[in-house]
């Protein structure tokens, strides 16, 4: 799993070990907070792994003695900026860690998943509801949806299946790192349910796919946000 230490992501170790995975999880950089879900979750190992670096997350993958399930969660945080602000650079690095690192770690498990695996990839309503400034992450995302599609056709023979999930405003690190308090008030009134997702519902919506009860469900978009979209 890339991406595990915090958010949607350790909810998503924490609930995948509860129901008996075995999780190798990747992070960035903050090794407490991964040695905090170590600690928390006794089926879970971390592995430090900068996705925007060649190379990183096929390291990740090996570490992991066999492979059934592979969530792949990891975001670069951005700086909403408008299309004409926004430099190379960053354009590189938002697109190696969110679009080239999800299309390599699908690569390999096309290559070594073992035959009725579950492959979920994370994105984001943003991409049927695109706001400005938000051209980097929607753009690497909507790449994200469209290699989970075609990687769903192309391992369907093998009983895989290959889904992604699109969470809406759901309260992370990230989401108050890029909005305004007045916006996910906002963002919460516009919920039909009323609220901001929590990272436990995006990690449901993962278990399922993930699980048994998901077998006949593949080259789907589910968008869990509460009805926001």
């Amino acid at each position: 799993m890339t991406g595990g230490s915090r958010g949607i992501g350790r909810a998503i170790v924490e609930r995948l070990a509860r129901d008996g995975a075995t999780v190798v999880f990747g992070y960035r950089s903050r090794d407490d907070e991964a040695k905090a879900v170590e600690d928390a979750v006794s089926a879970a190992r971390g592995f430090r792994a900068d996705l925007a670096e060649p190379g990183a997350v096929l390291e990740l993958l090996e570490c992991a003695d066999q492979l059934d399930i592979l969530v792949a969660n990891a975001a670069a945080s951005f700086v909403p900026a408008p299309i004409a602000d926004v430099t190379d650079e960053e354009y590189d690095r938002i697109f190696a860690v969110n679009a080239k690192a999800t299309f390599q770690a699908i690569r390999y498990a096309a290559r070594h998943m073992r035959d009725h695996g579950r492959i979920i990839t994370i994105s984001t309503l943003n991409t049927t509801s695109p706001a400005p400034g938000g051209s980097l992450y929607v753009g690497s995302k909507g790449a994200v949806e469209q290699f989970s599609a075609v990687a769903s056709r192309e391992l369907g023979a093998r009983g895989i299946t290959v889904n992604t999930v699109s969470p809406g405003a759901t309260d992370t690190e990230l989401l108050r790192s890029t909005n305004s308090a007045e916006a996910l008030e906002m963002a919460a009134g516009m919920t039909p349910l009323g609220r901001l997702g929590q990272p436990a519902d995006i990690a449901d919506v993962v278990a399922f796919l993930a699980g048994p009860d998901g077998r006949w469900i593949t080259g789907q978009n589910i968008h869990a946000g509460g009805g926001l979209a």
